[in-house]
Order: C-alpha cells, then sequence, then structure tokens
C-alpha cells in the first residue's frame, strides 16, 4: 500500500514527488545512496520529519520498503487523521515511539488509526488532541457537548511501555478484557470516560502487572476508582470531578498525589489507601478520618496537606481537615504546608511587606527525626 502522509501545508497528500530529469542529475549517473544498506538508510531518514521519510518511498520499491523500517513515526496537525491508519498499515517495523497530534478529533477518526497501531507499536504512544479555545474549558463541564461527540474504545495495547492520552474531553471508553503486559507508565488528562470497562480494573493486576506510574488528570466520568497493584510506585490524580470513592491497595508504592478530587463534593467522599511503602503523600482534599482511611505508613517521610487558613479558627472545615491530617502522623521528616493569608487591601503608603512565621506553630507538637 502507499503510504500517505502530511503535505507541507500539514495537509495529506499521496501525490508522487516530481523525480529529478536526466539533465539535473546526470545521465548515466550512479545511485551510490540506494546502494547503502538499509540499516544504513533507515539512520539517514530518521533525521527526516515522518512526512519527508515517507515521500522517498515513490523513489523505488526498495525505497518504498526502508521507510517501512522507521522505528519512529511523528504525524502533526493534519486536517483528516484518518489517512494516518493507512501510513500505519504501509509500515512493517514494530514502531517505537508513535506521536500524534489532532485539533477538534472525532472519535471515528481516531478509530480509524488507533487500532491499526495498536498492531504494531511496541513502545511509547502520545496522542494529543486539541480542542479551539472555549470549547475545551466548558465541555467537559457540560454533559450533552462531549456525549454529542461520541467516544472511542481503547483498544489492548498489549506491548505499549508508556501511553499518554491527552484527548481534550473527547470521549474514552477503556476496554472490559485484555493484558496490557508491557505498559509501565499510564497518563489520562482531560479525558471524558463511558462504557462499561472500569478504569481501576484496567490499570490493575493482572491487567496491568508492570504498571509503575499512573497519572489521571482533568478526567471526568470517574466517579469509583478501586485499584490493586503489586507495581505501582507512583500515582497522580488530579482534579477528578465527580470522584466519590477511592480505594488503593498497592504495596510497593512510594508516591500519591491526590489534588483538587473531593474538593467540590457536596457529598462525603470515602477513600481507603493501603500502602506500607508510602514515602510521600500529597493530600490536597478534604481529609476526614471518619471516611479517609490512610493505612500503616511507617516509611512515611515528605507529608504536603491541604491549606490552611492562617486568620481562621481551628474549627473552620479546611483548617480542621488540614489539622487532622497532621494529627495523624506523629513523626514527619519533611511538611509542606501552605498558609492561606487574607487578601491585604491596596495600601498607598505601602512600600515594604514581608510574613514572619512565629513559633510555636501549629506543628510545635510534631517531633522530627534527630
Amino acid at each position: 500500500m502507499e503510504p500517505c502522509c502530511c503535505g507541507s501545508d500539514g495537509d495529506v497528500s499521496t501525490k508522487r514527488a516530481k523525480l529529478p530529469t536526466g539533465a539535473s542529475v546526470g545521465v548515466g549517473s550512479e545511485d551510490r545512496l540506494s546502494a547503502l544498506p538499509d540499516d544504513i538508510l533507515v539512520l539517514i531518514l530518521h533525521h527526516l520529519s515522518t512526512c519527508s521519510a515517507a515521500r522517498t518511498s515513490v523513489l523505488s520499491r526498495r525505497w518504498r520498503r526502508v521507510w517501512a523500517l522507521l522505528p519512529t513515526l511523528c504525524f502533526p496537525y493534519t486536517l483528516d487523521p484518518r489517512q494516518i491508519g493507512s501510513a500505519l498499515e504501509a509500515h512493517e517495523a514494530a514502531i517505537l515511539y508513535l506521536s500524534v497530534l489532532t485539533q477538534d478529533a472525532a472519535p471515528d477518526s481516531v478509530s480509524a488509526w488507533l487500532p491499526v497501531a495498536a498492531h504494531r507499536l511496541s513502545g511509547n504512544l502520545f496522542f494529543h488532541n486539541t480542542v479551539v479555545w472555549g470549547r475545551s474549558a466548558q465541555e467537559g463541564d457540560d454533559e450533552e457537548g462531549p456525549g454529542q461527540r461520541g467516544a472511542f474504545e481503547l483498544p489492548c495495547l498489549e506491548r505499549a511501555t508508556n501511553v499518554s492520552l491527552c484527548l481534550g474531553f473527547l470521549g474514552l471508553t477503556v476496554p472490559p478484557a485484555g493484558v496490557f503486559a508491557r505498559l509501565t507508565e499510564l497518563s489520562l488528562d482531560r479525558v471524558q470516560l463511558y462504557g462499561p470497562g472500569d478504569l481501576g480494573d484496567m490499570v490493575s493486576w493482572p491487567r496491568c502487572p508492570c504498571l509503575q506510574k499512573l497519572t489521571v488528570r482533568d478526567t471526568r466520568g470517574l466517579d469509583n476508582l478501586a485499584i490493586h497493584s503489586d507495581s505501582l510506585q507512583q500515582v497522580e490524580l488530579i482534579d477528578l470531578q465527580g470522584l466519590q470513592q477511592l480505594n488503593i491497595v498497592a504495596p510497593a508504592l512510594e508516591e500519591l498525589k491526590f489534588t483538587h478530587c473531593f474538593f467540590y463534593n457536596r457529598s462525603q467522599p470515602v477513600a481507603s489507601i493501603t500502602a506500607p511503602q508510602l514515602a510521600t503523600l500529597a493530600w490536597m482534599d478534604p481529609y476526614d478520618p471518619s471516611s479517609v482511611y490512610l493505612g500503616k505508613m511507617k516509611r512515611l517521610r515528605l507529608l504536603w496537606p491541604s491549606f490552611f487558613f492562617v486568620y481562621g479558627p481551628d474549627s473552620f472545615p479546611y483548617n480542621q481537615s488540614c489539622l487532622s491530617l497532621l494529627w495523624r502522623f506523629k513523626v514527619i521528616e519533611c511538611l509542606m504546608l501552605a498558609l492561606a493569608y487574607p487578601l491585604v487591601s491596596p495600601v498607598p503608603l505601602l512600600h515594604e511587606f514581608s510574613v514572619r512565621m512565629c513559633f510555636p506553630c501549629l506543628c510545635s507538637d510534631l517531633k522530627t527525626k534527630a
């Protein structure tokens, strides 16, 4: 199949490049470049863009085969992402790195190339869908917006090692079955989840037996997240509006960042964290020991609670949450605490302003290691 790729103007083109005439190169001149071994030619094409490398396939049958051996493919913004599937079908070698950039992509256009990539990908996948300004900020909070755009299904990427999806709130359904055998890092950003698939089940053992880092940011449609993993070492959950229940059982987990997931909930969310090897905990959310269970964390070194209103009473909800988390741990080696001060009215004659921390402070009863 003739590979399709992007033209110089970002459009997709299958036009054959105009070959130089004999007068320009000399009649009977020797093609020494084509005489080089395939591995050398692949190294040369590796320095070209994917689009330019694909155009060399018109030179001869051998060049068509050489282009198909490239391990790295990068598709910039295109007018028709469906053409990406044609280029991937023409590719023969395993893809070690695949980058796809789209703008206002429709679910069916993603479904046209992503399953093809799943069969050839043996490394990293980076997919970034940009939405026109004004839509991206609103559609994540508009229940009808993403629904009208539809959703595509994430295929089982059996040989992928690193997957990063930033979808601009494009709808996504996760596969209900299948193993991501080699996946070590997964990042989901600006995603609207749909369908019967369970994200927690997908990233847990045994479906992701090698997953070490999980990042889920600015994602909707996720009200319950239960993760059971023996391999996870780092988890970042940021701005998961609508999350009601969180359950993490991860014996090897060393770092957990939980930010603005329960912050906007009117009802009381429930969380349970079992991570005995945890060394860093950033809990930038309300903490109530009656509904949030933190198991034994004897190795905890760094604690980052939510902010504390300096001039607010201890009974103030945010302050009470911060204090409750501090009282949960007897010994903390490193504490990162954000102090919130009320806005200071403009003072015309004020030329210098400084804030001095005075002791004893709210942390004066915490013991530190010698």
